[in-house]
């Protein structure tokens, strides 16, 4: 059975996708760099050689199982930017049918996800350097706002099951370990936008940070990110307890400014 690591074009007794079945994404604009993964540490080519579970039948819809197991594995660099997919390996190591995944697909394409070319079929869409500088200073945007939201709706006992939040996500970044830094993330920002009362923040930041979740992922196995994140993360937390929203804009906005530097270096905004 073939895994993730090795780019094959093999194609089972189905035949290739036809060329239509996913229509070519809109031209980039031409010139941009396109940020690729070298100097990923081993840690990072561990994960980029591990497969995928087999999901199990459950009452979900299995598209959306199929979906979220998918975006678990670009976060963590499994499938990797530019890595072609190939629908019997994928099938065989999620143990699912052609049809359900072929749906699930369709999905990360329309979002941008995942990208289609005559060349080289599917494949996880790689970020350019100005995507990737527009992304970071979309999020900075956003979670002001939701920070803001957040103090202005949230009472007492929302504001201390975020502080618990924030300790898990601490731990998290001192655990060194991606997939809980990843998860204990998402926990913090699903809590915000829950208390935000705002899901759509929460839907676009998921799409925005995936977009960028190699660079984010060699960003968090970074010791120093790692530190600072918990000091930023202190910062924050200090002003949504005395529900100063100013000093929660900023500090939300520092957060995704430090997460940029460490991720682009000196092109980040």
């Amino acid at each position: 059975m073939t895994d993730f690591s090795t780019e094959v074009a093999d194609r089972d007794a189905e035949g290739p996708v036809p060329v239509d079945h996913f229509p070519p994404p809109p031209r980039r604009s031409a010139g941009l760099a396109t940020v690729t993964g070298n100097g990923r540490d081993k840690a990072m080519d561990n994960v980029s050689n591990s497969r995928l579970a087999p999901l199990q039948q459950q009452s979900a819809p299995l598209r959306n199982k199929i979906i979220a197991a998918l975006r678990s594995a670009i976060e963590t660099g499994m499938l990797a930017p530019g890595k072609r997919l190939v629908e019997k390996d994928l099938c065989e190591q999620l143990s699912v049918s052609r049809t359900s995944l072929r749906e699930a697909l369709r999905e990360l394409q329309a979002e941008g996800i995942l990208e289609y070319t005559a060349n080289r079929g599917l494949s996880v869409s790689a970020v350019t350097i100005d995507d990737a500088r527009n992304i970071y200073r979309l999020r900075s945007v956003i979670e002001a706002l939701i920070v803001e939201q957040f103090i202005e709706k949230a009472d007492d006992t929302q504001v201390e099951l975020l502080v618990r939040e924030s300790e898990a996500m601490k731990d998290a970044y001192r655990s060194g370990v991606l997939e809980h830094m990843l998860n204990a993330k998402r926990s913090f920002y699903d809590r915000i936008c829950s208390g935000a009362e705002n899901p759509i923040a929460f839907d676009i930041i998921n799409r925005l940070v995936l977009r960028t979740s190699s660079l984010r992922a060699r960003s968090l196995m970074r010791k120093p990110r790692q530190n600072q994140s918990v000091q930023e993360i202190d910062t924050l937390m200090d002003a949504i307890r005395r529900r100063d929203i100013q000093a929660a804009r900023r500090a939300a906005i520092e957060h995704v400014e430090g997460a940029a530097r460490s991720a682009l270096g000196p092109v980040a905004p």
